[in-house]
């Protein structure tokens, strides 16, 4: 019986059963589809709905605000905000692959909004021509846009990341197309975008370097409506005297060819996985058409939007969303009607084994050679399902074979229950993300987990992160930088205890990132509590300094012992602080003043200079002023009779006043002037004598003193 009302609920297309399961009873109120523009994101992703402004509105039906409002796919309001964007009506709206709103207005401007409805600056625009020609259709992909213009312009972002604008080429042709569809630049040869543009009785492939004809059989007369398949291999297409085509992506053969009751193009065409496809008109029911076989018409008494997915079509109405799908195989094996298949069996089994009938070791012995086969298609299936309880129940027939079958995969089981576990969790009416198992795969986790975040579900993320195995930290920074702002009113040592909770769960999390989101939202004071609890002396350092704290940066850049470190926090503060503050900071540590004295020895005599002054190292100042002179000496213009040979005397006149100021210094003090006497031209004669006398008894300097002339 169980198999009978399962099956009841499928519709058959041909040789391939359909379902229809509703996902949501919706819970927005006063929401008509047919007065509003609305952008479903793939994936169970959000929905954006705003007033359209073509449509006549009852007067007082609403209110005199027009507001762009954002919902899960529950119809529960995420956020909303009023509509204030100049540039003329709104021509086209969806979401990128980040789950970014993008809205395009008449004269070409780009509005970017996040999921909790707060603008992204800055505004991009299309160009001086679709500013002057207005934009009149939008043609949307997964991370980017065609947009057509008055004048018959064709203009393309390729990715919303970049914001790059492109003109593609001109068709030539006099009226505006009949219709455009696009193939993403990851199915093209070529990787840049391509545009099918429907125009007189044929079809043009348009891009950036040229036009192109389309030449073949299955394009025989206007066409009034196209889309193209998500995998980018087909292309679905209505004509002028009511058929639906499809044919491959490069139009070599006719796959589907049905002649509708309409010659009216649809208003809506989508795919339906990869096997049919879906027609709707305000009037009519909904159409699903493929290769052979009688179509299958759906009712509907309120208008639809057709939101495609990898595996099926989402169909959103004013009171509720379902998922129209091709029922799995593993599926079909178990419940349809008289199937003997040895999945069916071993559902049966489980059965019996409840009721306690002999029955269930009978359907065990007759499957026994294909239970692994069996316990795969009833995990399958239980991946396949939204029904929590089927999907029990499933899971229990797999488990129930599996107890019999020594050769199957033990924990496929578990995996299946995890991967369940987390999508039960996000298809909850209050989170509104109903991903199907295939969806899922394709998103993959970490991108769900990020989806998770941007929505402020951060206790589900930690919770799904946990419980996959993933990195849990870049969901806690995120909830801390997103406490951060939204505590303004909390004061710093509060705020501090609430962060330091809930950071400490992850080992190596980078507290300095934290401090300095702290720091950008002006809360400085908790940013420098923060950064005392980051570990690693390389974040902890640059922050300290952005945020005015130099002396804790010097202290904790000395207490690493990474030069590189040091030197970074002594440039930023020579930069910034007077000489002499600077002089105080270092002096009084040995390893930057050590530092300082190394770097300055080699490129900064004159500020070294000052720094021995300050402290008081006369003798440190005086052997600087002596080397000054041996360099000096080392040119060829400071000979004597030169305009350099007086400065150098000078030089050492002065190191050996200074010399002779300190005590413990005289013997260099003597030396100095005895330097000094030597390049004076009476010391010219004792000089010339020098170089025959065998006199030996000359200070230790003697030789670089003649050697100098």
């Amino acid at each position: 019986m169980a198999n009978v009302s399962v099956a009841a609920e499928w519709q058959l297309l041909y040789n391939r059963y359909y379902r229809k399961p509703e996902l949501y009873p919706l819970r927005w109120k006063n929401i008509d589809l047919s007065r509003n523009k609305v952008a479903c994101a793939p994936f169970g992703g959000p929905i954006a709905v705003i007033r359209d402004d073509s449509k006549i509105v009852q007067l007082y039906s609403e209110s005199a605000l027009r507001k762009l409002r954002i919902f899960t796919s529950s119809g529960v309001l995420i956020s909303d905000t009023v509509w204030k964007n100049p540039g003329g009506r709104l021509i086209g709206m969806s979401w990128t692959e980040d789950q970014t709103l993008i809205c395009i207005v008449q004269d070409g401007t780009v509005y970017r909004y996040n999921i909790h409805a707060e603008l992204i600056e800055p505004n991009v625009t299309l160009g001086k021509e679709c500013f002057e020609q207005n934009v009149v259709e939008c043609i949307f992909w997964g991370n980017g846009v065609v947009c057509l213009t008055e004048g018959g312009l064709l203009f393309c972002i390729p990715d919303f990341k970049v914001m790059r604008p492109c003109q593609l080429a001109e068709t030539g042709a006099e009226d505006l197309p009949n219709c455009m569809a696009v193939i993403e630049p990851k199915y093209t040869v070529s990787g840049n975008v391509e545009v099918l543009v429907g125009v007189g009785d044929g079809i043009l492939i348009v891009d950036e370097d040229g036009v192109q004809r389309v030449d073949g059989e299955a394009v025989q007369g206007p066409v009034q409506k196209m889309v193209v398949s998500w995998d980018g291999k087909y292309l679905a297409f209505f004509t002028h005297d009511g058929r639906i085509l499809v044919t491959d992506i490069n139009f070599k053969g006719v796959l589907l060819e049905y002649n509708c009751e309409s010659a009216l193009p649809p208003e809506q065409l989508a795919w339906c996985g990869l096997d049919s496809v879906l027609l709707y008109w305000d009037d009519t029911p909904l159409l699903m058409v493929g290769p052979r076989g009688d179509p299958v018409h759906y009712f509907y008494d309120e208008p639809l939007l057709l939101i495609p997915e990898c595996d099926g079509v989402r169909i959103l109405s004013n009171t509720s969303l379902e998922f129209l799908q091709r029922v799995p195989d593993s599926t079909v094996s178990i419940f349809k009607i008289g199937s003997t298949s040895p999945a069916a069996l071993l559902y049966d089994a489980l059965d019996h084994f409840d009721r306690r009938s002999a029955k269930a070791d009978e359907n065990l012995r007759l499957i026994q050679s294909s239970l692994p086969e069996a316990v795969e298609a009833c995990i399958d299936a239980a991946g396949h399902e939204f029904d929590v309880s089927r999907q029990r129940t499933l899971l229990r027939a797999a488990s129930y074979g599996q107890a019999f079958c020594s050769t199957f995969q033990r924990d496929r089981i578990q995996e299946m229950c995890k991967t369940l576990r987390v999508l039960n969790a996000v298809r909850d009416p209050d989170i509104g993300i109903p991903l199907s198992i295939n969806q899922y795969k394709l998103l993959t986790p970490s991108v769900l987990i990020a989806r998770l975040i941007n929505a402020h579900r951060h206790l589900l993320a930690l919770r799904i992160s946990e419980y996959v195995g993933m990195n849990q930290e870049v969901v806690i920074m995120h909830w801390a930088c997103s406490k951060i702002t939204a505590s303004l009113a909390i004061p710093d040592a509060t705020l501090l205890e609430i962060l330091l909770d809930k950071l400490k769960l992850c080992r190596g999390i980078s507290y300095a990132a934290v401090a300095a989101h702290a720091d950008k939202n002006g809360r400085r004071k908790l940013a420098a509590m923060l950064i005392e609890h980051e570990p690693r002396s390389s974040k902890q350092v640059p922050l300290l300094l952005s945020i005015g704290e130099e002396d804790t940066a010097l202290m904790k850049a000395t207490e690493s012992g990474d030069s590189d470190l040091v030197y970074l926090v002594l440039f930023h503060i020579w930069q910034k602080r007077p000489p002499l503050e600077f002089f105080g900071m270092i002096q009084a540590r040995p390893l930057p003043r050590d530092l300082f004295i190394s770097y300055a020895r080699c490129y900064k005599h004159e500020f070294l200079k000052d720094f021995f002054l300050s402290t008081g190292q006369l003798q440190e100042v005086a052997f600087l002023l002596w080397k000054e002179s041996w360099e000096l000496g080392k040119n060829p213009m400071a000979s004597k009779g030169s305009p350099l040979h007086g400065p150098r005397i000078k030089l050492i006149d002065k190191a050996q006043h200074l010399f002779a100021e300190t005590k413990e210094h005289t013997f260099e003090s003597k030396a100095a002037e005895e330097h000094a006497k030597l390049l004076s031209p009476v010391g010219g004669l004792f000089s010339a004598l020098l170089k025959i006398s065998p006199w030996s008894m000359l200070p230790t300097f003697r030789v670089d003193i003649i050697g100098s002339y």
